[in-house]
């Protein structure tokens, strides 16, 4: 028996709308950054590692010194555990994230030469990476297009119905489909920084919203389109009324 392909909850937007929030996305962020500082792809998988359950500030301030004496697996492996801990141990969950650190680095080195891999496959085999994780540096460290959904994507796909599903794997697969081609590369950093700044958890920022006028949330604490409003080389969202 052939099983049944699981059916996705259907966006709320048509392909020209979602094709105009995309677009200014783009006009206002033309080279949105992740906000993870990182060297090079190891340092990259161990900082992503390391935000779970972290804000990537905090992560931030841990690594900086971290990475300054050990941006390799074999120099991280060399620092060991005890060490790792006591340079992250302001992050939350440190000590369990430290062994994955040291665990990630020792498999880096048995089963892949020290090299990170590109595949979601292979690195989803890495100690404490998880898909999301395993997205984040296909995107940032190789240039795949993929979709890491967080808490704030998650939020944003439910509350404005661009991908009203209740899981981050339904989330992704839903805004992977209804994407155009030509934003899929920068998408998933447009809307997390989206919902760190703008459409924020306890109460969005509507009055500001690049998007306000296509947005379908019941959730808008204003009725009013935004305008956007060139500032020299960048586009900046600005209130209705305001200057």
């Amino acid at each position: 028996m052939v099983a049944r392909k699981k059916r996705l909850p259907r966006t709320k937007y048509t392909k020209e709308e979602i094709t105009e929030i995309f677009s200014r996305f783009r006009e206002y962020r033309p080279e949105p950054k992740g906000e993870l500082e990182h060297v090079n792809p190891f340092t990259l998988v161990v900082a992503v590692a390391l935000s779970a359950q972290a804000t990537d500030a905090g992560v931030n301030r841990a690594t900086r010194e971290l990475f300054k004496v050990a941006d390799t697996p074999e120099k991280m492996l060399a620092l060991g555990e005890e060490k790792v801990r006591d340079y992250i141990k302001t992050i939350g969950l440190y000590r369990n994230k430290a062994k994955n650190v040291i665990a990630l680095s020792q498999k880096l080195i048995d089963d892949f030469d020290s090299i990170v891999p590109q595949t979601r496959e292979e690195l989803v085999t890495l100690p404490g990476v998880g898909r999301k994780t395993a997205n984040v540096v296909m995107s940032m460290a190789f240039g795949i297009p993929t979709m890491a959904v967080d808490t704030h994507i998650l939020r944003i796909g439910m509350r404005t119905g661009l991908a009203p599903a209740k899981t981050p794997d339904d989330v992704e697969a839903i805004l992977m489909k209804i994407i155009p081609e030509e934003f899929l590369y920068h998408a998933h950093h447009w809307l997390i920084l989206h919902g760190r700044y703008m459409c924020v958890a306890r109460k969005p920022k509507c009055d500001e919203c690049i998007i306000a006028d296509l947005c379908k949330s019941k959730e808008k604490t204003c009725d009013v389109p935004a305008h956007i409003v060139p500032i020299t080389d960048q586009v900046i969202p600005v209130a209705p009324g305001k200057s």
